[in-house]
């Protein structure tokens, strides 16, 4: 857990850890060089706790203090915590008793639950929670994988030799729990959801995803085009790319970085016939006639892809791997 300048919330989550019904757990609490008394406090709890060790960030950072808390981790399955969160009682018991059931090679996740001290909690976030307990529940994390980050960076559970594997904190990517999502991907660790809320994430106007310019483009088209070439891309297949807003514009240009020429349809009647970055815009009717393409969507209303899905589904019988939702 990295700890900075969470001291209002910070005993909360102390206490949620200390009520675990399963016991034999360590907690290391790294201090990202906090300017309040978040050190002080979880000082005083490791003097109550010997589960509690409490160390320093090498430097200043999110990953860096990650990257010190793994050093000094000792146990052999991993999860991680954020110092203004809530666990659920028994988060650590289900999800360790979940693992076991498949051992080494399986990531863990679960549901999560945002909530706000005061007022309501912003109707992305709660999108966005409907959407990652809707994942949990049907075991679809690589299929939307394109889509959003598909595992809250609190909420999964891996074995040390997987999570070693996969590269671990060390790659210095933001935002860091999309691409350590990405890496368990690129490893082909299997993922097992947990249809249950195993974590209660604070949404708060001064939290890291809110403030940090690493957060601020949150498509994170750039991270999503890297992966798709290294782990997805057939160059010897069609490439569509469906959309051609301001979403559809953006991603074609990183496309054009990546291959010379790409099929870019739409179902705007004013757009198709039209040049944009020298391409033409075509109709969507034309991915039947295509020889097994691969096609990027970028859907400017959520209401919409189920519809683009059952579309796709009915041409050709397009397999669901086939394709992929950016959103």
């Amino acid at each position: 857990m990295s700890v900075r300048d969470t001291e209002r919330y910070l005993p909360e989550c102390l206490d949620s850890i200390l009520a675990q019904t399963y016991v034999d757990w360590e907690l290391v609490a790294v201090n990202n060089e906090s300017s309040d008394r978040s050190m002080a406090i979880m000082r005083e709890y490791s003097q109550r706790d010997s589960r509690i060790r409490v160390f320093d960030t090498d430097r200043e950072g999110l990953i860096p203090a990650l990257q010190t808390s793994y050093r000094h981790a000792r146990g052999t399955l991993l999860t991680r915590m954020d110092s203004d969160d809530i666990m659920p009682a028994d988060k650590l018991e289900v999800m360790r008793r979940t693992w076991q059931q498949y051992g080494k090679g399986t990531i863990v996740a679960g549901g999560t639950k945002y909530f706000v001290d005061k007022g309501e909690v912003g109707g992305g976030f709660r999108r966005y929670e409907r959407w990652l307990n809707q994942i949990a529940k049907e075991q679809t994390y690589y299929e939307e994988i394109y889509r959003e980050c598909v595992i809250p960076s609190q909420c999964w559970l891996a074995h040390r030799d997987d999570f070693s594997a996969t590269g671990g904190f060390t790659p210095e990517v933001y935002p860091e729990d999309y691409d350590l999502c990405f890496r368990f991907y690129q490893q082909k660790l299997h993922v097992v959801g947990i249809d249950k809320v195993l974590n209660y994430c604070r949404d708060r106007r001064d939290r890291t995803s809110r403030t940090d310019s690493s957060y601020q483009d949150n498509r994170f088209f750039e991270l999503k085009v890297r992966y798709f070439y290294e782990l997805n891309r057939d160059p010897n297949r069609p490439l569509v790319l469906w959309g051609a807003g301001r979403k559809g514009k953006d991603l074609a240009k990183l496309l054009l970085k990546q291959e010379g020429h790409f099929h870019w349809v739409c179902n705007n009647p004013r757009k198709i016939g039209k040049e944009i970055y020298g391409i033409e815009l075509q109709s969507t009717e034309v991915i039947p006639e295509l020889d097994h393409p691969q096609i990027l969507i970028v859907a400017t209303s959520p209401s919409v892809q189920p519809e683009i899905q059952r579309q796709l589904a009915n041409w050709n019988k397009l397999p669901r791997k086939d394709f992929w939702f950016f959103a």
